[in-house]
């Protein structure tokens, strides 16, 4: 009797551009401590927030959907407080804590200071501040818009052919979690609707719209709980890379219609920081910025220092400031796609180089950013932090 010997088990490794490509770019090497090697990073600031605004976005349009609140503003206090502490407990299940100084977690029952400056719970801190700002000034113009929200979406490729041999499997899988799809009609189009009336003023999207034969789109939404970018910056293109990403995916549904754009909203320009607002002007001193400040804006910007008190910049600025329209064409999705496949390759090849004996370090690309390296958890072994002042320690 002859036993057959069981075939080594098939995986096809799944990335997502958010959780690895992006994370990858950033510094291949803390992409390798965080996601290979499942090590969270101890102060998770921007995951925090971007897990907060995209949880209080998806439970306010519920609330709005199930006509609890269709009126638009709501009160912070007594509307939007209590789906915070929702959002709140959920990620404190998850062991995300929200970082000082961001977030009150306590209500007018806490007689003690905890965290917070003083005892006057709970405190409309800058998290809630903008979430307030993002529900009242995007909320009303788009939960009408809303067809699905947070879209689960997947789809495979082939690896590259000089990647057979090393590769792990002839194929990959893309993954991805689309915040908002909605489905519009150019002979039905909702008015006096914001997000519509940015979408009709970019001119590359309407001349690719009169071209196509089909009056039923969709446009998929993203939120990111960041400022926006300077257009010299990686993220600019990431952005946009991770909008062609989805829609490539999103086409491969049987029930998608044509995906025509992208919106992303950046949630932090509803509510800018004194750091958001440096690194603006400097934008604006190196014409690095697709929007730039007009009037009484730009004369309170110019006067404005570093350390001082915010200026109360236009609603028009902020919103302007806060969405970007991406135009979705076939062109551009195949130079995303060829893009993810040769990033793909890239950590396939350090996978292998680390499973055939090579040390970590000298299998993973880092990045010495200082503004990577200081919220590092790694930086103390790091072959080359920036900048040059952490000492080295056993990791």
């Amino acid at each position: 009797m002859y036993l057959i010997k069981r075939s080594k088990p098939f995986m096809i490794p799944e990335y997502s551009l958010t959780g690895d490509l992006l994370s990858y770019l950033s510094c291949g090497l803390q992409y390798r401590y965080h996601n290979k090697g499942s090590l969270p990073p101890s102060i998770p600031v921007q995951l925090w927030f971007g897990q907060f605004i995209h949880s209080v976005m998806e439970e306010s349009y519920l609330v709005w959907r199930d006509k609890e609140r269709k009126t638009f503003p709501w009160d912070w206090k007594t509307e939007i407080r209590e789906i915070e502490i929702e959002i709140h407990t959920r990620l404190m299940a998850q062991g995300l804590s929200a970082p000082l100084n961001l977030f009150c977690p306590y209500d007018e029952k806490k007689t003690t200071k905890g965290l917070c400056k003083d005892t006057n719970h709970p405190h409309k801190l800058i998290a809630s501040r903008r979430a307030e700002a993002a529900i009242n000034t995007w909320g009303k113009h788009l939960f009408p818009l809303i067809d699905e929200a947070e879209i689960k979406l997947k789809g495979t490729r082939p690896l590259h052919k000089d990647l057979e041999k090393i590769a792990r499997s002839q194929y990959y899988g893309i993954k991805g979690i689309v915040d908002v799809i909605s489905s519009v009609s150019m002979r039905n189009m909702p008015k006096n609707n914001l997000i519509m009336d940015y979408l009709l003023q970019n001119y590359d999207l309407i001349k690719y719209i009169r071209d196509l034969d089909t009056y039923e789109y969709e446009i998929i939404i993203d939120y990111k709980g960041m400022a926006r970018p300077s257009i010299e910056e990686d993220s600019w293109k990431h952005h946009e890379w991770q909008i062609l990403t989805y829609a490539w995916l999103r086409s491969k549904q049987p029930d998608a219609k044509k995906v025509i754009a992208g919106i992303i909203f950046y949630i932090n320009e509803l509510e800018p920081s004194g750091e958001n607002l440096y690194d603006f002007k400097e934008q604006i001193k190196n014409n690095s910025t697709d929007i730039v400040p007009k009037g009484s804006d730009y004369e309170f910007l110019e006067k404005w220092r570093y350390g001082k008190e915010i200026p109360k910049l236009s609603d028009s600025l902020k919103e302007e400031r806060s969405i970007r329209v991406i135009p979705i064409t076939p062109e551009k999705i195949s130079h995303s796609l060829k893009m993810f496949d040769e990033l793909v390759g890239e950590i396939e090849m350090c996978v292998y180089m680390e499973s055939m004996g090579r040390g970590i370090t000298s299998s993973w690309r880092y990045n010495p950013i200082e503004r990577n390296c200081t919220v590092c958890d790694f930086k103390t072994f790091c072959p080359d932090p920036k900048p040059h002042k952490y000492n080295p320690t056993v990791p």
